[in-house]
Order: structure tokens, then C-alpha cells, then sequence
């Protein structure tokens, strides 16, 4: 069974049919996808829903001088108890990938604790996989010390995957959050000219803003629920700008506390401000766009010019051939 399988492994002609059913099912799967993309907007507004109410609960006692709620739920049991008796928190622990989480979305104690549970399991994985392949199923026909060499190599990448999902799942939201904050921005600045308290704008933008961006949306319902229970309205500001790590949301929370604090109008700050952020999306769009046809080259070179020739030069070769 396992000389099949590295037959088929070694096969080119079983390979190519097997990324090709692959690049057809992940077709499939990117055209299915947005069909359900209204129930996951669904359950992700029940979570926000339900997180502000957490921190409501949470606040309330907390003002009554009680014992703490406990605002995130609690990690799976199997989960957190390997991560008490390894003392992950004390080995593995690091105040980044805390910052980390929550610029990704994830927000508490259980994801932390799941983060440490994979930087154990995912290195010892990797080292049984890659041990397993180079010793027992490829019988690679290298040395020792490049087989040992490999496989602490494989080790080392199943150290550095979690912290690399991380970086990926935080480059998504930003950049979810930097294409809708612009227009967040006007509709904030509407709903301030037109009366309504910083609460109610944020709540309404949170609503609004919802179709364009739910990372964004989420972050202003939470912005909501601190700036109607939290004492000091400061830090649901500075909350805000940790939890987003982008510097035009920064400036926006700069400008809302100075507010705060001295009495100053936010309508000509916000509308300067939605202005800059909206030339630094442009600006963004057209160093994309400016950086395309250099990255066009090469795919060019290498897939649409053979084939070009192939049909200028085909049917010349076939008449020569057919001569002979």
C-alpha cells in the first residue's frame, strides 16, 4: 500500500490530474461561497449582538462592586488542560501574539489558549510528518545529516505557522477595515451634524456599515457598548485604535478624545480626515495598479507566448510534416 502510494506520489501524469481536480473544486468552491455569505453575516451579528451584552452584564457589576463576568467563553477542556500542564503560559507565552489576536478578531482568553496549543502540537507534527516521509515512506537516498536537517527544518515551520496565520488573518481585516473606514467616516460626520450624540452615530454607522465591512461594524458596536458603560470614555477610544492597528483609525480616536477633552467641534476634523483617508485608499489603488504589468511579465513569457507560436507556427509545421 504504501510503495502504491509513493508510485502515485512519483506519477507526473497522476499528479497533474490531481491538481487539476483540485484547481477545479477550489473554483467551484470560490463561485459557491458568496451564495452563503448572508448567513455568516447573520451569525456574525448575533456574536457582536451578544458580546455587547456581555460587556453590558460585565460593566454592571463591575459598577455594583460584585464579582467579575466573565466576558469571553471559556477554551475546550481538552485544550486548556494541556496548556496548564505543559505551563504553555510560562514557555511559549508572548504579549505580541496577545496584540496579535486581537488585531485579528480574536478577542479573550480562549484564543490565546488555543494559540499556545498549537505552537506545541503544530512543531511535533511536523516533525513526525516530515519524519515519517524522509525515513519510512520516500526512502530518500540522501544523507543523515540532510534527512535530520529536513525534518528539524519541517519542525521549525510548524513553529513559525501559527504566528504566520496570525499575519495573514490580520492583513485580511485591515485591509477589510481600511476600504469601508473612509465611508464610515462621512456617514459618521452625517449623523454628527445632524444632532446625534457619539453614541448614537457610532450605532448607526455600525449598521450601515455592516454590508461593506462586519470587522468594522463590530469594532463600532463594541466602541458603543464602552462608551455607554466604561467611566473613563478615553479608553473605549484608545481601545478602538489597538484593536484595528491602522494609523488613519488612530488619528480618527486622536481627534475624538481631544474632543472629549476640550470641547472642540468634530465636523471640519472628520470631514479633513475622511478626505486623507479616502486619497490613501486611492493612492493605495493606483500603486497596485502601477505595479501590475511588471507582474504580468513573467506569467506572459511563460504561458502566453508558447502558446502563440504554437498557433502561428502550428499549422506551418503541420504542412512542412505532411510534405516530408
Amino acid at each position: 500500500m504504501v510503495e502504491f502510494l509513493v508510485d502515485k506520489i512519483h506519477d507526473p501524469h497522476f499528479m497533474t490530474m490531481l491538481l487539476a481536480a483540485i484547481a477545479a473544486a477550489a473554483t467551484v468552491y470560490t463561485l459557491v461561497m458568496p451564495l452563503f455569505a448572508g448567513e455568516n453575516l447573520n451569525k456574525r451579528m448575533k456574536a457582536v449582538a451578544s458580546e455587547r451584552e456581555r460587556i453590558r452584564a460585565r460593566e454592571r457589576e463591575r459598577l455594583n462592586k460584585s464579582e467579575k463576568v466573565t466576558l469571553r467563553q471559556t477554551p475546550k477542556q481538552l485544550v486548556s488542560k494541556v496548556v496548564e500542564d505543559f505551563n504553555l503560559t510560562k514557555y511559549l507565552a508572548q504579549e505580541s501574539a496577545r496584540e496579535k489576536l486581537t488585531l485579528a478578531g480574536y478577542r479573550g482568553q480562549a484564543p490565546y489558549v488555543t494559540f499556545l496549543f498549537f505552537r506545541l502540537v503544530a512543531p511535533i507534527v511536523m516533525l513526525l510528518a516530515s519524519v515519517l516521509y524522509v525515513f519510512v515512506i520516500s526512502h530518500m537516498q540522501k544523507s543523515l545529516p540532510i534527512k535530520i536537517g529536513i525534518c528539524i527544518g519541517c519542525a521549525w515551520l510548524g513553529l513559525q505557522a501559527p504566528m504566520l496565520f496570525l499575519k495573514n488573518a490580520i492583513s485580511k481585516r485591515q485591509l477589510q477595515i481600511k476600504r469601508a473606514f473612509p465611508d464610515a467616516l462621512d456617514l459618521l460626520l452625517i449623523c454628527i451634524e445632524s444632532g446625534m450624540s457619539i453614541e448614537a452615530a457610532f450605532r448607526k454607522v455600525s449598521t450601515e456599515i455592516v454590508s461593506q465591512s462586519i470587522a468594522l461594524s463590530e469594532e463600532f458596536t463594541l466602541t458603543t457598548a464602552e462608551l455607554s458603560y466604561l467611566q473613563d470614555r478615553k479608553v473605549a477610544y484608545e481601545n478602538l485604535s489597538k484593536r484595528t492597528g491602522l494609523e488613519g483609525v488612530k488619528s480618527v480616536c486622536l481627534a475624538l478624545m481631544q474632543s472629549e477633552r476640550y470641547g472642540t467641534p468634530l465636523g471640519q476634523s472628520l470631514r479633513v480626515m475622511a478626505q486623507e483617508n479616502r486619497d490613501m485608499r486611492m493612492n493605495e489603488a493606483e500603486k497596485k495598479a502601477a505595479a501590475l504589468p511588471p507582474k504580468l511579465t513573467v506569467p506572459m513569457i511563460l504561458f502566453f507566448l508558447p502558446v502563440l507560436f504554437v498557433v502561428i507556427l502550428g499549422p506551418t509545421g503541420i504542412r512542412v510534416a505532411a510534405m516530408q
